[in-house]
């Protein structure tokens, strides 16, 4: 970890909002200096992230002391995270695009956290390119309707919406979202183009499977299934608050911009340093929007040299922060701001 890598946003100079200079394609390059990575720090981070991670596993496979065991998954769980943030830019083309080796290791990453790369790339980049934008479908994203489009939805079309944005189906990621919607869905739509999708399933099983011979209920419980679980609950909410929070803006399709999009509709979380390191900066989500390439380790050196991206929009894990992120439920186009459930229902009911 480096200085630039663990700069706590507190520590970052305040710009007042509208002070701003830059706006648009002005400000994206801008941002271009830093869209290029050193290759050394990119495989140390890397490297030292596996390693800790499959330490951290192994360790709660294998030892005999389940408070150990216990301590070790959620460690697992949380480098895990890191671990796919350095997948998330691999597959963008931020780190190590060229890189054979890193080639293979992703793909055998992507096995144990259940993402294939083809799915993967296709519904994330539909969701940076439609991200601050309405739509009833969930694809690369959870689905986001506004207010007149949820009162003229019939009951069936309310529960689903709802149950997809539903806090336990979020925090329910591992088969909700990863396994099912990652995986699962286009395998069904289709399965001649999605076949990685299978592999990576199979794949995943099977080592299920071979911890379950070799070390038990208990070994493939705390060296795989409780750390991929706490790993893609944490990774679900992030994906969800950044782009569902109580400030958001959703912006008409004819003033729709990816730089309006990036500025307006992707939250900044407020993580204290450690979490910072966990999580792979991917809080600093504005600037990752604005700028894909930008490799993780220095998107808060980003923010720091560019006075336009210090006033973002921010949401944190603090609880408050949490349910608000949850009861941002709908878009209201007379307000211009996110509602709830209940207000979307008396709202239409006032005069």
């Amino acid at each position: 970890m480096d200085n630039i890598e663990q700069m706590p946003p507190t520590e970052l100079p305040q710009v007042e909002p509208g002070n701003s200079g830059r706006t648009g394609r002005d400000l994206i390059n801008a941002t271009v200096p830093f869209a290029s990575e050193n290759v050394a720090k990119s495989w140390w981070y890397v490297s030292s992230t596996f390693i800790l991670m499959i330490a951290a596993l192994t360790g709660a496979g294998i030892l005999p002391w389940w408070p150990a065991r216990l301590m070790l998954s959620v460690l697992g769980a949380l480098l895990m995270v890191r671990a796919f943030i350095t997948y998330h830019d691999y597959m963008h083309g931020s780190i190590l695009r060229n890189s054979r080796l890193a080639w293979i290791l992703f793909r055998i990453y992507a096995v144990f956290a259940l993402t294939p790369p083809r799915s993967w790339r296709i519904s994330h980049n539909y969701h940076h390119g439609h991200v601050g934008k309405i739509s009833a479908a969930s694809i690369g994203a959870f689905p986001l309707i506004t207010t007149k489009m949820w009162q003229e939805a019939s009951p069936g079309e309310r529960f689903s919406y709802r149950f997809q944005r539903h806090p336990l189906v979020v925090l329910s990621g591992y088969i909700t979202v990863f396994a099912f919607s990652i995986c699962v869905l286009p395998l069904l739509r289709d399965p001649v183009k999605s076949w990685d999708s299978a592999l990576i399933l199979l794949g995943h099983c099977a080592l299920i499977s071979f911890l379950w011979v070799f070390g038990g209920f208990d070994g493939v419980f705390f060296a795989m299934l409780l750390p991929v679980a706490i790993a893609s609950a944490l990774g679900s909410y992030l994906f969800f608050a950044q782009h569902s929070f109580k400030r958001m803006h959703v912006i008409s399709p004819e003033s729709w911009t990816y730089y309006r999009a990036a500025l307006e509709s992707s939250s900044f979380m407020r993580l204290n340093r450690l979490m910072q390191w966990f999580t792979g900066n991917i809080g600093y989500h504005h600037i990752h929007h604005l700028n894909i390439r930008i490799p993780f380790y220095r998107l808060p050196e980003t923010m720091a040299a560019i006075p336009e991206l210090q006033s973002p929009v921010t949401t944190s894990l603090a609880p408050k922060d949490i349910i608000d992120c949850f009861n941002a439920a709908l878009w209201d186009e007379d307000l211009q701001r996110m509602v709830s459930y209940r207000e979307a229902g008396y709202h239409r009911n006032c005069p």
